[in-house]
């Protein structure tokens, strides 16, 4: 794997040593939580251009600013903000429906997903590790499962877990925790891979650390409260020696 220059990876070691959990690295990590949109694979573009059509199509005039603090929830929150905010003449479950059949379509014929570069290394490095891994996202189960059979990724994962299939959505905990039992590791030795503030948040109310995937595809996120914050897979691969990881007992 190419990785970065030393700089990278000085800079996502000094952003560590500002954060107050600088012990982040020695705890050992026996399970790894991955969000999925603007951590597996850049997709939010994706998104945003079909939420937009979607607003239009109910007669919402939504701000950049307002649809960039709408990532990591879920579409259901999503709608309903928008919905309350905007006085739409429509109910959620309408805006639901119409948006992932587009969705679905949309990825199921989009010519170009690939997975980050570099993700399939650090997969296979977690896997020779036998650390167990899930995917928590706050995306449809359907949708998780199609992304994950398009990147061919999905003998990775242990499971996947939906947001849809929790009480309450990112930024409260509810989904990492469920993760945590399906791999059957303590919060405390789970770590997530996060692209959005909301995320991040969820993370560490979970109790989990966190590593910030600044992505620009998901907008101008302020993911200061991680643990450490990486810009591409090169520059956590740099960091993986010093990341102590065990096999789940």
């Amino acid at each position: 794997m190419t990785t970065n220059s030393n700089e990278s990876a000085a800079h996502s070691l000094s952003s560590t040593a500002e954060h107050e959990s600088a012990d982040w690295q020695h705890e050992p990590v026996e399970g790894f939580i991955f969000d999925m949109d603007g951590v597996l694979i850049d997709s939010e573009p994706i998104y945003f251009e079909i939420e937009k059509s979607t607003f239009v199509h109910f007669g919402a005039s939504v701000a950049e600013e307002e649809h960039h603090t709408y990532v990591g929830v879920t579409l259901a929150s999503m709608f309903e903000q928008v919905q309350q905010k905007h006085l739409l003449d429509c109910t959620v479950e309408q805006m639901l429906e119409f948006h992932v059949k587009h969705v679905m379509d949309v990825i199921r014929e989009h010519p170009e997903l690939q997975p980050f570069n570099g993700l399939t290394d650090w997969l296979e490095w977690l896997t020779e590790a036998g650390v167990p891994m899930v995917v928590a996202s706050s995306s449809p189960r359907a949708l998780i499962e199609l992304i994950l059979e398009r990147l061919e990724i999905r003998r990775f994962f242990r499971d996947m877990i939906s947001g849809e299939e929790v009480a309450h959505g990112k930024p409260a905990p509810d989904i990492f925790l469920r993760a945590a039992e399906i791999l059957g590791v303590t919060p405390e030795r789970c770590m997530v891979i996060e692209d959005s503030r909301n995320g991040v948040r969820a993370a560490k109310s979970a109790g989990m650390r966190c590593i910030g995937h600044q992505n620009p595809g998901s907008g101008n996120q302020n993911l200061s409260e991680a643990d450490v914050v990486i810009h591409s897979y090169a520059e956590l691969w740099e960091l993986r020696h010093q990341l102590s990881v065990a096999a789940a007992k």
